[in-house]
């Protein structure tokens, strides 16, 4: 992951650095700049037609898998967008753009759908790993007679071993086993 940080800082001052060689330094700057802003205008302005399409889907009782994908993706290309850099806009603007973010959502579904954990026989309720497991103890209650010395085979049921008088709620439980 390292690597992969390194290489991306990289990609990023060597486009800064080839950008502005060929136009300058100030109006590298300004570009950077518009980057940001018109990405971030196209990220409202996807991330508002992922909204209406999710509410319009989950009204409509269908399950809105890919409108909720739209928006993820949206959110990351409006992440990238707002990073600093030629890379990362140019990256940002394939998630914003429907036509590259409909085939980033399919390539995406396909992803999860190969490692979602599969139910019926093979996987069950929990996935392919886990199994379900009952474990029955074997117990019984006894009282300890801590308040008033006597045990529980001691003392005849339905006395009150409290001094205040409140009322007895039964004998406190002890579970061995």
């Amino acid at each position: 992951m390292a690597v992969v940080l390194l290489l991306y800082v990289i990609a990023e001052v060597a486009a800064v650095w080839f950008v502005a060689s060929a136009i300058g330094f100030l109006p590298t700057i300004g570009l950077l700049i518009a980057g940001a802003f018109v990405g971030s205008w196209l990220a409202r302005r996807e991330g508002g037609k992922a909204m209406r399409a999710f509410t319009a889907t989950a009204r409509s009782g269908r399950s809105p898998h890919e409108e909720i994908t739209d928006g993820m993706l949206i959110g990351v290309g409006g992440l990238l967008i707002l990073l600093p850099g030629f890379v990362s806009d140019v990256v940002g603007l394939l998630f914003l753009v429907p036509p590259t973010r409909k085939v980033l959502r399919k390539r995406w579904l396909r992803a999860a759908a190969k490692r979602a954990p599969v139910g019926g026989a093979a996987g069950g309720p929990f996935g392919p790993r886990m199994r379900s497991q009952v474990i029955v103890v074997d117990s019984e209650v006894v009282d300890d007679g801590a308040d008033d010395g006597t045990t529980g085979t001691d003392r005849p049921t339905g006395t009150d071993r409290r001094s205040d008088n409140r009322p007895d709620d039964g004998p406190p439980r002890i579970i061995e086993g």
